[in-house]
């Protein structure tokens, strides 16, 4: 059965070639998740041109598309609102993002407060003061919108509530639990101050951000498998790396 959507609010999160003109893009919307699209045309440079302009990353728009089956064909594009302006470490970071909801969304799988948390992400990487902190709360959003979060106040296999003073590990099935034996020390552990902070979303206290970079990248490589991800190669050589520590 052919479906027909018109004006679904989207943003486009990857775009690659297809054939001499045309462009197969990778886009999220909230009611239709993450679905695959083939612009027909959108790289002519012949008279009349294309609608190449619009459909770029990190601009908000309104698409209409039809098909059935994984690809659909876009039928049309409207813009929602200016692109994010978005340079530097920002564009970098918000690479990063995407590069997160292309590998873990699944196709037509709808996640509206996902999308919604995702244009607030954007907004919040245009204030370069915050690129840190919005990274780390998209993060948590995602693991949390795909099922994949873990209590940051209780210990997973005790039950008791998470201490201060105490370290914590990750552990696959239970969350996070509190480090026993001599033999933990060799595997990544995490204090109870740093955690309850992110819990009650104090992210600039102390090490919480460090913490919480360490610990979500932690969680989120058990799901991206072993292939790296592009954009934090991109960021490790970006110019002027050393003026930062912040990011992906």
């Amino acid at each position: 059965m052919t479906v027909r959507v018109n004006l679904q609010p989207a943003y486009i999160l990857h775009a690659r070639p297809y054939r001499d003109t045309s462009s197969i893009l990778e886009a999220m919307t909230p009611e239709h998740g993450r679905i695959s699209l083939v612009a027909r045309g959108a790289r002519r440079t012949t008279r009349g041109g294309s609608n190449a302009a619009l459909l770029q990353v990190f601009t908000p728009l309104l698409l209409s598309f039809s098909g059935r089956g994984e690809l659909r064909t876009l039928c049309g594009t409207e813009a929602a609102g200016p692109a994010k302006s978005l340079r530097g470490e920002k564009l970098f970071s918000a690479l990063y993002v995407n590069e997160l909801l292309v590998r873990l969304l699944h196709r037509h799988d709808p996640h509206p407060l996902l999308f919604a948390a995702y244009g607030n992400t954007l907004d919040d990487l245009v204030d370069a003061a915050q690129v840190e902190t919005a990274l780390r709360r998209f993060e948590l959003t995602l693991l949390d919108e795909l099922g994949y979060s873990f209590d940051l106040c209780i210990d997973g296999h005790s039950g008791e509530a998470v201490h201060p003073e105490n370290w914590y590990h990750l552990h696959s099935e239970y969350g996070l639990i509190a480090r026993g034996d001599e033999l933990d020390a060799r595997r990544p552990a995490f204090v109870g101050a740093d955690l309850l902070a992110m819990d009650a979303g104090q992210w600039g206290q102390g090490s919480v951000l460090k913490t919480a970079k360490r610990l979500l990248r932690l969680a989120l490589a058990a799901h991206l498998g072993d292939a790296p991800l592009k954009s934090r190669d991109l960021f490790r050589t970006r110019p002027g790396r050393g003026k930062s520590r912040a990011g992906a």
